[in-house]
């Protein structure tokens, strides 16, 4: 193989990174020794759990999915080497799917220390670009000289993602084909809920045509919303929330350091507010939203507004005029009457051209009539935009914290006019997104990102298909950390999408009677009024906080932060 090119499935394309322009941080990293649950350091055994079912909806799962539904979870237990997975060349794939997310690089490192150590002679093919990379045919050989700049890594770039499904009979073909050719095993899919969705339909595919290429997932998602019992979190969620923390923890400075700006600060997290949960539990900020609490309450946008203003009134009687506030992305998606008006909007825009005159608007109810008016401009511009592939507002590009800075203006001057307010309100926003995607990943993230890679590895050599690699036992030391596979069909439900019911990983939302939402909750009147600023400071790669686990993990695992 060339030193500048490397072939990527008949066409050239360039070298991975080249490690001498790295920080020495970066460089230090490379070579920083991964343990392994001690499962994985032995011969061991891949044991069948009892038959499973699914999220929700079995009966509609079980018709899309015939041949891997109510398949068992298994678990890798300790074995003599009798009876331990025989040796075997293997050819393996993997893709990344979907946004970046820390750690992703060591999934791909665990995979293949695996093969080097269980499966000597095997094959690794990196399918570059996402799963257009599997229909196209685009791959390249990951070898040990290859992959070795890209260990405890951020990013993806190491064969890049994509955001492409694998869903109509003509791309089945194509990844049929390329499976084939490639004489494949199996194939690895990192992703999120819809990449791991995609995953198990390409299992059912494969194992209705009798092909031997098998498919196994892992979870892969900042947001924090892939998770259940056998898979207690998603990789990059500890690294991202812990670089907002520290950006977070800065904005606090600035804002008791000059007194006067009030700093609205909106986060990832679409679907779920996981991260903007995570993020005050880590900092104590003075207001936080949590969608999943707003929708709960049935809140409208004046009472989420009201809800600001009171609590920046109440800390101006103690002679504060400045605070943080954090957001979720999603908000907007958990307010029932925002939610109305996008489901009205969206039926608009699917089937009539909207036009400058306005007459579109007739089409919608009076009180969506209403609060779309009530909306600042610019907002409703937002909601006017192109959907995304799902049919869904694209709440990314709708700027929450913005509008909400203007309506607590608006009702701030008003009350200034009234005589009732005597402060000078000055909102700053920010977005914090694609900064937490792709650091250098914490310990943990790196950690855990490396055992599931080598977790489906071993999955994938004990013949499995249509599971998600799992982890766990979080808490306890890396050694001691629990492996195997959990069927993909337990965590589905169907969703309507497009007219359609399709089969979704269900989306894990806020509990508001867990643990970590408990602990909040019990706080957050205390942080709004008095300042209990907390300043995480930058992730930590040594010393005291390196092995720190996200406090929502600790606190859904019934441990005390």
């Amino acid at each position: 193989m060339s030193s500048s090119l490397v072939q990527n499935g008949g066409v050239s394309s360039p070298a991975p990174r080249a490690a001498y322009i790295y920080s020495e941080v970066q460089s230090s990293r490379i070579d920083h020794a991964l343990p392994l649950p001690s499962v994985l350091k032995k011969p061991f055994k891949l044991v069948d759990g009892p038959a499973s079912s699914a999220a929700g909806n079995p009966e509609e799962i079980a018709k899309l999915f015939p041949g891997v539904f109510g398949q068992p979870s298994v678990q890798l237990v300790e074995s003599d080497s009798s009876s331990a997975l025989p040796n075997q060349k293997l050819k393996i794939g993997v893709v990344l799917s979907g946004g970046q997310a820390p750690g992703g690089h060591n999934v791909i490192s665990g995979i293949f220390d695996y093969l080097q150590d269980r499966a000597p002679e095997s094959t690794l093919y990196g399918f570059r670009g996402g799963p257009a990379g599997i229909m196209k045919g685009k791959y390249v050989e990951l070898t040990p000289e290859y992959v070795y700049p890209y260990r405890n890594q951020g990013g993806f770039d190491m064969i890049c993602s994509g955001r492409d499904k694998i869903e109509t009979p003509e791309q089945f073909k194509q990844a049929q084909e390329t499976a084939v050719k490639l004489d494949l095993d199996g194939i690895v899919v990192i992703g999120g809920d819809d990449s791991n969705t995609n995953a198990c339909l390409l299992a059912e595919n494969f194992k209705g045509l009798n092909l031997k290429t098998r498919v196994i997932g892992c979870p892969k998602t900042i947001d924090g919303d892939l998770k259940c019992k056998e898979v207690p979190t998603s990789f990059g969620f500890d690294t991202a929330c812990k670089i907002y923390s520290e950006m977070i923890g800065n904005l606090m400075i600035d804002a008791r350091s000059t007194g006067k700006y009030y700093h609205f600060v909106r986060l990832m997290g679409r679907a779920a507010s996981h991260i903007t949960l995570e993020c005050a539990l880590q900092t104590h900020p003075n207001i936080t939203i949590i969608g999943e609490d707003v929708a709960a309450k049935k809140q409208t946008l004046k009472n989420v507004t009201d809800y600001i203003v009171n609590i920046i009134l109440k800390r101006l009687d103690f002679g504060y005029n400045y605070g943080i506030i954090l957001i979720p992305e999603g908000l907007i998606d958990f307010i029932p009457e925002v939610q109305e008006l996008i489901a009205e909007l969206n039926e608009i825009l699917a089937h009539d051209v909207v036009d400058e005159d306005g007459l579109w608007k007739k089409k919608l109810t009076s009180q969506s009539v209403q609060l779309f008016e009530l909306l600042p401009g610019a907002i409703q511009e937002q909601l006017m935009l192109e959907r995304d592939p799902h049919g869904n507002v694209q709440v990314a590009k709708i700027e929450t914290e913005k509008m909400l800075i203007q309506m607590v203006e608006a009702d701030l001057a008003k009350r200034k006019q009234e005589g009732s307010y005597p402060g000078h309100f000055q909102g700053k926003s920010h977005f914090f997104g694609y900064e937490g995607r792709c650091g250098l990943p914490t310990n943990f993230d790196a950690n855990y990102c490396y055992a599931l890679g080598y977790a489906a590895g071993a999955l994938l050599h004990g013949g499995k298909t249509g599971l998600i690699s799992s982890v766990g036992n979080l808490a306890a030391p890396v050694e001691e950390w629990t492996v195997g596979g959990t069927a993909l069909t337990s965590l589905m439900d169907v969703e309507r999408r497009h007219g359609k019911f399709k089969p979704v990983l269900k989306k894990a939302m806020v509990e508001l009677e867990a643990a970590p939402f408990k602990k909040f909750a019990s706080l957050r009147n205390e942080w709004a009024i008095k300042n209990r600023y907390i300043s995480p400071g930058p992730i930590q790669f040594f010393g005291p906080t390196s092995n720190s686990l996200s406090h929502t993990l600790i606190l859904e695992m019934g441990l005390e932060v």
